[in-house]
């Protein structure tokens, strides 16, 4: 069965809210599983002598940990549904123009 360019938008699309937690939930999941792996493998506050943080606790090592997981998962969520859309159903496609 052959697909058919698409020539205009969809008539109803994705909320803004929809897709925001679309990227960030399943990103905070797999933000928290590897922050429990990372860190049950090492320790804050060897990281943070390594660094050069020596002041760094591990509450903040944690902390700090978490986001950087969750910024780098979300990324990876946000760029998948990115190359998801067809190419035709960009911004301003060619033959709106």
């Amino acid at each position: 069965m052959p697909t058919q360019p698409v020539t205009h938008r969809h008539e109803n699309p994705i909320p803004p809210i929809q897709s925001i937690i679309s990227v960030m939930w399943p990103s905070f999941i797999m933000a928290s599983v590897a922050t429990i792996v990372f860190f049950s493998i090492f320790d804050p506050v060897d990281l943070g002598e390594l660094i050069d943080l020596p002041e760094l606790s591990r509450i903040a090592g944690y902390t700090g940990g978490f986001f950087a997981f969750w910024f780098l998962t979300s990324m990876s969520c946000a760029l998948t549904c990115y190359f998801r859309r067809p190419i035709n159903q960009g911004p301003m496609s060619k033959q709106e123009h």
